[in-house]
């Protein structure tokens, strides 16, 4: 029931909440409904210095990113282009310290947390 219920929510999310952006891994590119996040994180230098910073989150649902032509998990180095207005935002998948660029943003898997930065602004 929890399960039918996060489903619930996640579709609703995606209706309601998201944008189209464009998922992009080497020459491949697909269009997915994407709602926008953040994620904060505080970095250790080795020397006592603390570096705290916030990545931009896309969150998407498992199942269009796995049945698409991308079709396997997120890896760093792709990017998700995202257009505002005139402007294109591209952002490049990143990992945060040392776990990977992207986590399951709900117990049963049905969304991904993607981290990315932005490494380019077209307009």
């Amino acid at each position: 029931m929890l399960h039918r219920g996060q489903s619930w929510l996640a579709e609703k999310l995606t209706k309601h909440a998201s944008r189209d952006v464009v998922y992009q891994r080497d020459d491949v590119s697909v269009e997915l409904s994407a709602t926008i996040g953040k994620s904060e994180y505080e970095q250790d230098d080795g020397d006592g210095v603390i570096t705290r910073a916030q990545v931009r989150d896309f969150l998407i649902n498992t199942k269009d990113l796995l049945q698409s032509a991308i079709g396997t998990w997120p890896r760093r180095g792709d990017r998700i282009l995202e257009t505002d207005g005139d402007s294109t935002f591209v952002y490049e998948l990143m990992s945060i310290g040392n776990e990977p660029p992207w986590r399951y943003s709900d117990p049963f898997r049905v969304k991904l947390r993607i981290h990315t930065k932005l490494v380019d602004k077209i307009t």
